[in-house]
């Protein structure tokens, strides 16, 4: 959830941005945030071990 309203945050600051004529400022803000969700996903996330007892 918390990705979520990032996201959203993040799109409606861009639109903003937009609305105000700031067309490059938009472009490289929803660029930045494809960037981190990629890096997020390529980064290996420990695996628990399972033991039995």
């Amino acid at each position: 959830m918390k990705k979520f309203l990032k996201k959203l945050e993040t799109v409606y600051a861009a639109a903003a941005f937009a609305e105000a004529g700031e067309f490059e400022t938009a472009r490289e803000m929803l660029k930045e945030e494809k960037r981190i969700k990629k890096r997020d996903i390529a980064k290996p996330r420990p695996r628990k071990q399972l033991r039995a007892d």
